[in-house]
This record gives C-alpha cells, sequence and structure tokens, in this order.
C-alpha cells in the first residue's frame, strides 16, 4: 500500500481492529475461568493480626496460589507524579518469588530499592 494519508489511516483502523479481536478472543478464553473466592473474614483478621505482630502471611499473595509464603519482595520507587516515594510490598512463595522483577525502572531515583528477602521460618 502507497505512503499516503489515506493508507496511513486504514493500516491505523486494521491495527485497531486487530486488537479488538485480540481483546475479544481473551476475554471469552477468560469467561470459562471460575471468579476467585473473596477472602473470608476470619482469614483476614489472621493476616492483620500476623502483620500486627510482625509475623508474614501464611500464604503466597499471588492469587490462586495457596503455597507457603517464603520470601518478601519490597521495590521503593518515585510515584508517578515525582512527589515521593512508593513501597510495593509482596509476600510470595519459592516459584513466584522466581519469577519476579523489577517492575518500576522508570521511577528510580537514588532511594531506589528491590530486595528480596527470606521470610523467618515459624517451624
Amino acid at each position: 500500500m502507497a505512503d499516503t494519508k489515506k493508507g496511513r489511516e486504514k493500516q491505523a483502523r486494521d491495527a485497531e481492529t486487530r486488537q479488538q479481536e485480540r481483546d475479544v478472543a481473551e476475554f471469552r478464553e477468560r469467561a470459562d475461568e471460575p471468579e476467585p473466592e473473596p477472602p473470608r473474614a476470619d482469614e483476614e483478621a489472621e493476616e492483620a493480626e500476623a502483620a500486627d505482630e510482625g509475623e508474614s502471611p501464611r500464604t503466597c499473595h499471588r492469587r490462586g496460589c495457596e503455597e507457603p509464603a517464603a520470601f518478601v519482595v519490597l521495590e521503593r520507587y518515585q510515584e508517578d507524579t515525582g512527589h515521593g516515594a512508593v513501597e510495593a510490598e509482596a509476600f510470595l512463595c519459592r516459584e513466584h518469588t522466581e519469577e519476579e522483577s523489577p517492575v518500576n525502572l522508570d521511577g528510580v531515583y537514588e532511594e531506589y530499592v528491590f530486595r528480596v528477602e527470606p521470610l523467618r521460618s515459624s517451624v
């Protein structure tokens, strides 16, 4: 196709149509998945109590993972607006910790932190 305004507009429309088709296909694939069960009130209370006592949660933070948390992953980065630091902390099992990597590298600043630390065993 010639590099004209009309040709570029058609390419853009075609790309948008393809993206919409991919989004619909992805939605249809996920429509068969069961909704995750909301945490029970007693589990939330136990986790909040454990956090208050300085203990880690008992299970991995990843949705659908029931493995015990083995590591805490901390990332501190500059907020998008540039008006302060954000700390993201996740308690993860061994398998999900291996998959973890820095996410907010565009928010790196002098006090940026990405740290993975093992949790103390409560056994």
